[in-house]
């Protein structure tokens, strides 16, 4: 029998060729004979496509031959052959899954259409769900049949009417038109005109209501149809919902659909949803309450019953030509959670779910089921088997209309920005409810209401997705302070929302079974605690969150364990570091465990097996904690002790190292964890500095690629740590501090371990890239004190990747490269710059504008390192430096200079530091005369332009580094001109008040007054400064205020330097500058002398003795000018500095009075 079944299963598609060859041979005549015939053929092949599935199915072209010589048979007059050859087209096509090439396409369309226009109305559902099959995937070849089906009085519009009495052929146009808002890729997309047309058909469908006369089914079905059409549109058309009224409308009828069906729930929504702070628009509808007797079934009898089937993350569910139950989807929960409080179950978390709270426990009796409980008994239905049959196939069908609103929901939300769909807050996140009143129907009512899981979770992702990017909506939340107003802030109220989520969320995670849906409810709260404001909200939610997820960490279901991980990492990760945290990292490892309810994992007890496992152990000066902190130990054991028990079943699909070590996703997590821990509490950390580096060490080592790179990123983070520990304005004091020899023994440990051989022989670039930056954040006064043979490796590692063809790793190469530049230790080396510098120079002209702005970023670093050493080696560095490459320093940052703003900002920067740098001899040469040309008329351009202000903020900053050099002709040359002209415009009108800033600090640079050419020019930039004072108060910016003062501040300093170093021609011009804008001007420096103390923009601090010296200092200035003129001077300027100096003298002393 078995080997007969093989060529019988075999013959499926030979047996479709046979009926062909039949079909062929028949003649197109109308006699009773050949009907006969004809109906006998279509009932087999549709026997057969029904029947059980063929080993191998037959081809495309053999369907389509049948179906269009089928259909050549039948003339439309013969309506029952012609119902049947579109039940054919629609079971073959689904059975057997087949794209109908374009020709056969056009030939079936047609024969549909015109069945539709000539057929009498009870074939008209066969025909449409033939049409379905056709259009499924193949919207872009139907564009010709777009008008006669969608057009003004389209097939489809017509019989999917509101008004049409047929709700089977309602539903058969819906699930048409659906079919034909599919989208393929890389094919055109539906028209604008259709696309609306086919949205409000959806629309109206959903908003519709079921009448007596349709069953359940159907309804639901219908509804199916429609919310399937609604997705594709925002999926496939790429649709963006833009309008108040669009968006209100969807949203009202999702909402109603989400809710569809949902056992002890009936709500009535609106026809449309608007944005409000508060949720006003839900109306329960009464519900008649069902008596339930007292239970008498055993405990396990109510658990729920396991989620057969997976899904692919990230899926609602496979969408086809046909709607598909789920049966088998549903389970029980038990009570109804949402009235359970946090501080019932805070205290008892369990490792794996729990039995429901109503069963018996102790002997005691079974509390009484509540009302709109999952659990319903079989005993008690007042249903016949088969009437109980029927109840379940409607659940499972109301349970798909459930998931498709949510999946619909779920597109929506993409499909509209963030501040628009943040209106909506109300209508969908709970929020406590007050008193008296009950609670709002929210996503969180499904998650813990619904009795599907794969429905609950299905509304945990549409909350996950409603609350990533939410950061900034939600940063308004503040309960901190005690609320006592008339009225409730809305910071208030979402603060308040944001505490009900968080015990929402907790009570779902308590309360289910289903480890898909368990994942699910943990990635939902991880998306919460990253972007809620736990600074600005009374402490504890956290504590909830952390004390409730430890169990999970030892779940039997491997991807629950990830994801409680991952929501561990959120919390180290946000805000770091929050006082309750570092409260939270400090517990025991026991603590938050239950005693009664599970049993301690053994990772939680073996606290120093971890440690033992490291060769560093008992090596660590540091003073350590009695005993580790617990997220770190865990992270680390999951990361290198071999696993605790044999491989369960739910891990076989991950395997490990032959499962030696935990499946590789939750050791990549772990590593994420313990790299957050370390960045954002890496006081913490530091404890067990060198034991962490042996981890990093030990992950580099392995095979895994994925493993060695978050081993790499695990290095980066300790070595960032000691960096910023070490910085000159580090909070941490120097006694607890990683000190420098424990750092250098650290960086020997990894520089003779797997770091070096990473960088030059692995063949994977994120990999290289990773321990690129690794190598990159070394501590300088490490660096110095490594071996001379470890150094050299360093840097010869680094400029070898340089010239990577991999873009990744040489942008991290040439970044690296610019951090060392700065290193004590290699900057005053000539070879090492110049060496460095080639090195750079040869990334600025790569292809990857990436590589690019890296490179640019290093020349800039390196540039800077040119004016240290010139400061502090004077000029005997100038000169072993060679001209030659000096000249392609400036030649290739002017060139730079002309890339996109990322390249820009820092090679303007790197052009004032070589311009700074250069000497007279060179300055002469005529090679670099023509370069230091263009290189100033790039200048001059970029601070005139309307790049980027960061751009332009350094273009200003490097003219001012310009002007230090008194070997460039700066009072002569026709650029300087330009370049005092492009810095008075900036100074006036540029929206930008720190570019503002920064122009007038460069044009009071100059320091000797032949610098500022003819007289003309000199009082050009005294009334440039003088209306910029003027003007320091205008902006359309509300942010730009702020900087002012600072604003104002330089703007003094540059007029009191003008004057200090003004000329006898220039004082008749500041003299009728003064006499009209004087009155002006003093209130300004009046203030400006007053404002001591204040930090600069240099981040200098100028007292008061200064600023008084400094107008005292122009005052003898001035009058010294004066007296040689004797008398000829029109205006004393010095007169008036001095009337200001007697007016701040004597407020200051009625001050102090």
């Amino acid at each position: 029998m078995a080997a007969a079944a093989g060529p019988a299963e075999l013959s499926a598609a030979g047996s479709l060729r046979r009926c062909l060859a039949r079909l062929a041979a028949l003649q197109p005549r109308p006699d009773s004979a050949r009907r006969t015939e004809l109906h006998l053929l279509f009932d087999q092949l549709i026997s057969e496509s029904c029947g059980p599935e063929p080993a191998a199915a037959p081809g495309p072209q053999d369907v389509c031959a049948v179906l269009v010589q089928g259909c050549q048979l039948v003339p439309l007059d013969q309506e029952h052959l012609v119902s049947k050859v579109c039940q054919l087209i629609h079971h073959l096509l689904n059975r057997y899954q087949v794209m109908v090439d374009e020709q056969n396409l056009n030939f079936l369309l047609s024969y549909c259409i015109s069945a539709l226009r000539q057929c009498s109305s009870w074939t008209h559902v066969e025909i449409l769900q033939a049409l379905a099959a056709l259009v499924y995937n193949n919207g872009p070849k139907c564009q010709k049949y777009l008008p006669e089906l969608l057009g003004k009085a389209g097939l489809l519009l017509q019989f999917s009417d509101p008004g049409q009495p047929d709700v089977e052929l309602r539903r058969a146009a819906v699930r048409s038109m659906a079919n034909l808002c599919l989208s393929v890729p890389g094919q055109p997309y539906l028209d604008e005109s259709y696309r609306s047309v086919c949205f409000q058909t959806f629309l109206s469908v959903l908003q519709s209501s079921k009448t007596s006369d349709v069953d359940d089914i159907t309804f639901c079905m219908l509804l199916q149809s429609a919310l399937k059409g609604v997705q594709s549109l925002l999926n496939g058309g790429k649709m963006k919902l833009m309008q108040t009224d669009q968006i209100g409308a969807l949203l009202a009828v999702l909402k109603k659909c989400m809710f569809h069906g949902l056992p002890g729930l009936s709500i009535e929504v609106p026809t449309a949803l608007y944005p409000a702070p508060l949720p006003q628009y839900d109306k329960r509808s009464p519900v008649k309450q069902e008596q339930s007797e007292p239970a008498t079934s055993k405990q396990t009898g109510s658990r729920r019953k396991k989620c057969k089937g997976k899904q692919k993350k990230g899926e609602f569910g496979e969408e086809g030509r046909e709607d598909s139950g789920d049966a088998g989807h549903e389970s029980v929960l038990g009570a109804d959670m949402l009235k359970l409080h946090l501080g019932d179950v805070q205290g008892s978390p369990c490792p794996e779910p729990q039995p429901p709270v109503w069963g018996v426990c102790a002997g005691k009796e079974p509390l009484p089921l509540p009302t709109g409980c999952r659990c319903i008994s079989s005993s008690e239905s007042e249903y016949s088997d088969t009437e109980g049959g029927i109840q379940s196939k409607v659940r499972s069908y109301q349970a798909n209309v459930r998931q498709g609103a949510l999946a619909c929901f779920l597109s929506t939300i993409k499909s509209i920005e963030k501040r628009v769909l943040y209106g909506y807050w109300s209508a969908f996140v709970p929020d406590a409810p007050g008193i008296g009143s009950p609670q709002s129907v929210s996503l969180m009512t499904i998650a813990l209401k619904d009795p599907s899981p794969k429905t609950r979770a299905c509304a945990l992702q549409v909350l996950s997705a409603f609350l990533e990017g939410s950061k900034q909506f939600l940063s308004v939340a503040e309960d901190a302070n005690d609320h006592k107003r008339a009225f409730t802030p809305f910071s208030v109220t979402i603060a308040s929302s944001i505490r009900e989520l968080h015990r929402c969320l907790l009570l779902a995670l308590v309360a289910e079974s289903s480890s898909q849906t368990l994942t699910q409810i943990l990635k939902c709260l991880a998306n919460l605690v990253s972007n809620a404001p736990y600074s600005r909200l009374k402490p504890g939610l956290l504590t909830r969150v952390w004390n409730q997820i430890k169990p999970y960490i030892s779940h039997k279901d491997v991807n629950v364990r990830v994801s409680s991980l991952t929501l561990l990492g959120a919390i180290v990760s946000v805000q770091a570091p929050l006082p309750e945290v570092q409260l939270l990292l400090q517990q025991p490892s026991s603590s938050g465990l239950n005693s009664s309810g599970s049993t301690t994992p053994r990772r939680f007890s073996c606290c120093e097996q971890w440690r033992k496992a490291l060769p560093w152990a008992g090596q660590n000066p540091l003073d350590s904690p009695a005993e580790p902190c617990w997220l770190l130990h865990l992270c680390v054991s999951i990361i290198i002790l071999p696993r605790e028990d044999p491989c369960p079943d739910s891990d076989a699909a991950f395997p490990s190292l032959g499962s030696v070590y935990e499946p590789c996703p939750l050791r990549l997590e772990a590593l994420q964890v313990l790299a957050l821990l370390v960045k954002g509490y890496f006081p913490m950390a530091q404890s067990y500095f060198l034991e962490l580096g042996e981890v990093a060490c030990r992950c580099m080592e392995e095979m895994d690629p994925s493993i060695q790179l978050h081993g790499a990123k695990l290095l980066e983070e300790l070595g960032t740590g000691v960096l910023q520990q070490h910085k000159p304005d580090s909070p941490t004091a120097p006694e607890q501090r990683v000190p420098v020899s424990m750092v250098v023994t650290f960086w020997t440990m990894m520089l003779n371990g797997p770091l070096p051989g990473i960088l030059q022989n692995s063949p994977h670039a994120t990999l290289q890239t990773s321990a690129c930056d690794a190598l990159s954040s070394i501590l300088p006064e490490a660096f110095s004190l490594l071996q001379g043979d470890q150094q050299i490796l360093c840097v010869t590692l680094l400029l070898g990747l340089n010239h990577s063809e991999n873009p990744l790793v040489k942008a991290a190469a040439a970044r690296a490269l610019g951090v060392y530049i700065l290193f004590p230790c290699l900057r005053q080396d000539v070879m090492f710059v110049a060496d460095t510098a080639n090195a750079i120079l040869n990334s600025l002209h790569d292809k990857s504008p990436n590589v690019r702005a890296k490179a640019a970023w290093s020349l800039g670093n390196l540039t800077d390192t040119l004016i240290i050493n010139m400061e502090t080696m004077g000029q005997s560095f100038q000169e072993e430096l060679s001209d030659l490459l000096l000249l392609k320093l400036l030649r290739s940052a002017t060139e730079a200079s002309k890339d996109r703003d990322k390249v820009k900002s820092n090679a303007v920067r790197a052009l004032g530091n070589v311009l700074h740098f250069l000497q007279p001899c060179q300055v002469g040469k005529p090679s670099f005369r023509e370069a230091i040309e263009e290189s100033l008329q790039a200048l001059v351009a970029t601070v005139g332009s309307e790049a980027t202000m960061k751009v332009r903020w350094n273009a200003c900053y490097a003219l001012g580094n310009v002007f230090r050099n008194p070997a460039l002709p700066l009072g002569e040359a026709p650029w300087a001109r330009q370049a005092f002209s492009a810095l008075s415009s900036v100074v006036k009108s540029c929206k930008n008040f720190k570019v503002r800033i920064k122009s007038a600090m460069a044009l009071s640079i100059p320091s000797k007054r032949e610098c500022y050419g003819s007289t003309e020019q000199f009082c050009q930039i005294w009334s440039a400064l003088v209306v910029a004072l003027q003007r320091s108060q205008d902006t359309e910016d509300f942010l730009e205020f702020k900087y002012s003062s600072s604003l104002r501040t330089q703007i003094c300093q540059a007029l009191l330097h003008l004057l200090q170093l003004a000329r006898s021609t220039d004082l008749p011009l500041l003299g009728s500058s003064l006499r009209e804008h004087g009155e002006h001007i003093k209130p300004h420096v009046l203030q400006y002398l007053r404002s001591s103390g204040e930090e600069s923009e240099t981040g200098a601090h100028t007292d008061l003795g200064e600023r008084e010296r400094g107008v005292q200092g122009a005052i003898e200035h001035l009058s010294g000018i004066e007296r040689e003129l004797q008398g000829k001077a029109r205006v004393r300027v010095s007169l008036y500095l001095e009337d200001v100096l007697t007016d701040h003298t004597n407020a200051t002393e009625l001050t102090e009075a």
